[in-house]
């Protein structure tokens, strides 16, 4: 053979042993393939069908929704790429789960619940998100079921930097609030006033109503300190709230308390707001009993520097009633019975006082015209 002809023969020989290796091995490959080709159609209807899902999920068709997530779930078995991840698989859980809470089935919506943990706990090197979402939808969950204490404890097992979060911080607060927790919602309401969840407006009046509450709770004097000492001290420097606890002690009998409680912020009346200055001096009313002279020259300062609004006269006028310097009450007392800005509770009050120095004057047609003004405002 020529030297030409062999060289295109051994090239030939190679050409077509690469095409029956090349065959074989494709006939040997072809199981292989036709798996992976199935395993990826699975993958593209399982992904598919989670979009589908959640479509349909936040389209608030939940029934659509819990279906969509089964077929997920569904073609995810026996797809080893799909049933190693996770997170995948918590998803699909998740959106179920929500479906069937929107349904109000609660019995599959609790056992798709502890699917999700299960498989949370189960991946490994995953975002800690992974776990911490299905333990916020179920507190969540039970808040609306009503069922705080569930909700609570559900919260507790959150770490500490997510049990931070405002969103975990509002359900705390809600929660707490419907177990009748009054102190807990406080410290959480004021967590959240921190990291400025609410206007400062809103953030005082929810902070003030539940620092009521909190007082409120109080049977005895001791157990109104050990409460008051509980608080945040934003809320002890608040007057209004001060004022809370001051009426609070009146009705448990501590009228002396109630002015201990009082003085810091009586001292500083005028730099108060009006708000404030009309809440330190309505307590203080109530409050009068049994005052000490040492209250005079407070008495008589707050007077003279905010002496033209009815409450602060009011309270002065009632302080000196109770410690006999008529002449200086009378005056005063006339001045607020007629004030139609102060609360009907205190203008009987403030009549009855009138009605009561003019019957140690001997007056009675004086003090019965009082007590008809006083029952007027019944």
């Amino acid at each position: 053979l020529s030297l030409n002809l062999f060289v295109l023969l051994v090239l030939a020989v190679c050409a077509l042993s690469l095409l029956a290796f090349k065959a074989v091995s494709t006939l040997v490959n072809l199981p292989r393939r036709a798996g992976e080709w199935r395993a990826l159609r699975r993958e593209r209807a399982a992904a598919h069908a989670l979009r589908e899902a959640m479509t349909e999920y936040f389209a608030a068709r939940y029934s659509r929704a819990r279906k969509a997530a089964d077929r997920a779930l569904a073609c995810a078995e026996g797809t080893p790429q799909l049933e190693r991840d996770g997170e995948f698989l918590l998803l699909a859980h998740l959106v179920g789960a929500g479906s069937l809470h929107r349904l109000q089935d609660r019995t599959q919506r609790d056992e798709s619940l502890r699917q999700a943990m299960k498989v949370a706990r189960d991946i490994k090197g995953a975002p800690r998100s992974t776990d911490e979402a299905p333990r916020l939808l179920a507190a969540e969950w039970a808040l609306d079921d009503r069922d705080a204490l569930r909700a609570l404890e559900a919260l507790a097992a959150l770490p500490a930097g997510v049990a931070r979060r405002t969103h975990a911080l509002r359900l705390k607060l809600k929660a707490a609030r419907m177990a009748r927790r009054p102190l807990e919602a406080l410290h959480t309401a004021r967590l959240l006033a921190n990291h400025q969840a609410f206007s400062p407006d809103v953030a005082q009046s929810l902070t003030r109503s539940l620092a009521r509450e909190v007082l409120d709770e109080a049977h005895a004097i001791d157990q109104l300190h050990r409460l008051w000492s509980q608080l945040d001290a934003a809320d002890r420097r608040d007057p209004q709230v001060v004022a809370m606890v001051a009426q609070r002690a009146v009705r448990l009998d501590a009228p002396a308390d109630a002015r201990q409680w009082l003085r810091p912020f009586w001292d500083k009346l005028s730099t108060l707001p009006a708000d404030d200055r009309c809440a330190v001096a309505l307590a203080l009313i109530e409050a009068r009993s049994g005052i000490g002279s040492d209250w005079l020259p407070r008495l008589e300062q707050a007077l003279h520097s905010s002496g033209h609004e009815s409450e602060v006269a009011a309270a002065v006028g009632m302080a000196y009633a109770d410690r006999g310097l008529w002449g200086k009450a009378r005056v005063l007392l006339q001045q607020s019975a007629g004030a139609v800005e102060l609360p009907n509770r205190t203008r009987r009050a403030v009549w009855r006082q009138l009605a009561a120095l003019a019957r140690e004057d001997n007056d009675e047609p004086t003090a019965l015209r009082c007590e008809q003004a006083a029952a007027a405002l019944d």
